[in-house]
């Protein structure tokens, strides 16, 4: 099993909305390093820490669980998707999705200041490359971010 992290803006889809639903397609990656990630790396039985962005109470919100193997993201082939591509074919996709299911979600967001402040995660990818939608998580990582944000 891996670990991950996802970036959502909670004004489109975080993780009260992963709740309610209980399961969700992961779709709308158009970041080429995220999408090969997302395609060659991310599996079934994998678990997401969910942060939200763009938003006043920035962090990790919550836990996912990865539910389905990747596949191609119809929103590709949809002319009215605001994820329509011209250039993707069901024989040649671009994009890729899967879908999450709930797990958790923490007491408050761990906020990305705190999350700054920990000497034991100056490496992490959401320090060192913050923009990135889809990004590993070491199994360290994990541990410490979890306990935190079980913390409250």
């Amino acid at each position: 099993m891996n670990y991950w992290l996802f970036k959502t803006e909670p004004d489109e889809f975080g993780i009260d909305d992963l709740q309610s639903r209980g399961r969700e397609r992961w779709d709308g990656i158009r970041n080429y390093q995220a999408r090969n990630l997302l395609r060659d790396q991310v599996r079934c039985g994998d678990q997401v820490l969910i942060y939200h962005s763009s938003c006043k109470a920035v962090g990790v919100a919550g836990i996912a669980g990865v539910v389905s193997e990747p596949y191609a993201d119809p929103a590709q082939f949809d002319p009215d998707s605001k994820y329509f591509d011209p250039k993707a074919s069901p024989e040649a996709p671009r994009w890729f999705a899967l879908d999450v299911g709930f797990v958790e979600k923490f007491p408050r967001v761990l906020p990305l200041a705190r999350i700054k402040s920990q000497p034991q995660l100056a490496e992490m990818v959401l320090i060192r490359q913050g923009r990135l939608s889809v990004q590993p998580v070491t199994a360290a990582e994990w541990q410490l971010l979890t306990t935190l944000a079980r913390q409250g």
